[in-house]
């Protein structure tokens, strides 16, 4: 009589499944310090309660890495995987002018692995901490035969809250308002698919260290958001530069209007490499161009919103000519 086979035989171990719950508790601990779930133990739902907010929005987000997630597991860079993984999705809710109050994940493997898990996990939780931001749960899938060895699948989720009447309004922006724009850190988790195009063509130029900086994760703007409000500085609209670049992302907030924007020279070595060999039209409409968040503000609030994080400069105004147009300073 032939042996009959176990889950674990098919690739599937979910005794060292639920031993990983316990290795990476420290990590989800440490993201519980300025909120705290409610009644958490025993239940299969994370649950917040919404105490402090007198007319509470709940606003939602998710996300993933794309394919710089590649790119990043070739140079043994996970924790900065999940460290991108939550700024994609807690950036968008920001730009609401929300609380980021939850975050989950899904992470897709062949075979477990705790090690890489645990990294990156740990990833999460530096930037979750920060931020208030509470790593409430998640899905860690072992998928022999559909995931390939190797590879990792990430998704994140972020759940958040704003107060109704402090919710930002784009539909508040009017002409004359002014765009000020903060640095980002490099090219984030966009435009991957273009720079691995660049890197596997013209491998020469580029060194490790170059590779290295290309890979600087996606910066979280919670601290200009909170030094806006801690300055009584009301946005009238937040974008985060992803996919599209400036223009994309800048033309969702306009009804009938637009703006000519003057970016400065993005002053990133490895990442001005990869733009000799980009179309100069182009580059504009993938990577951020070294602005990773723009707020609009009304002309008398500008120069104290630029003080609210680094790289805070001045970009354009709001015009009447529908559309976003963008050049770099002269």
């Amino acid at each position: 009589m032939a042996s009959k086979l176990t889950y674990k035989e098919a690739g599937v171990d979910t005794e060292q499944a639920a031993a990983l719950v316990g290795e990476i508790r420290t990590h989800v601990q440490r993201t519980q310090k300025q909120r705290q779930l409610m009644g958490a133990f025993g239940l299969f739902a994370a649950a917040f309660e919404l105490k402090g907010y007198r007319e509470p929005v709940i606003v939602t987000g998710c996300d993933g890495v794309g394919t710089k997630l590649e790119v990043l597991l070739e140079h043994d860079r996970i924790e900065d995987a999940g460290k991108d993984l939550v700024a994609m999705s807690v950036n968008d809710i920001l730009t609401t002018g929300g609380d980021p109050l939850m975050f989950l994940d899904y992470i897709g493997l062949a075979k477990l692995d705790d090690a890489l898990v645990t990294r990156l996990v740990a990833g999460m939780a530096d930037y979750l901490e920060p931020c208030g931001c509470i790593l409430a749960g998640g899905e860690t899938a072992e998928m022999p035969g559909i995931v390939p060895p190797g590879v990792v699948e990430l998704s994140g989720f972020a759940i958040g809250c704003v107060e109704k009447a402090e919710m930002v309004d784009p539909a508040s922006v009017v002409e004359g308002d002014v765009l000020v724009g903060y640095q980002s850190d490099g090219v984030h988790a966009n435009g991957w698919s273009l720079v691995r195009r660049v890197l596997a063509e013209h491998p020469g130029d580029f060194t490790n260290e170059d590779i290295g900086a290309l890979l600087a994760p996606t910066r979280l703007y919670d601290d200009v958001v909170t030094a806006l409000k801690a300055g009584g500085i009301r946005a009238k609209a937040m974008a985060h530069i992803t996919g599209g670049g400036l223009p994309e992302n800048l033309e969702r907030l306009f009804d009938g209007l637009g703006c000519d924007l003057q970016i400065p020279y993005w002053d990133n070595a490895p990442v001005q490499k990869v733009l000799r060999h980009v179309d100069d039209a182009n580059r504009f409409h993938t990577f951020n161009m070294g602005i990773g968040w723009v707020v609009i503000v009304s002309p008398e609030e500008a120069g104290a919103a630029c003080a609210a994080g680094p790289g805070g400069t001045v970009l354009g105004t709001v015009g009447p000519t529908k559309g976003v147009r963008v050049q770099l300073q002269a």
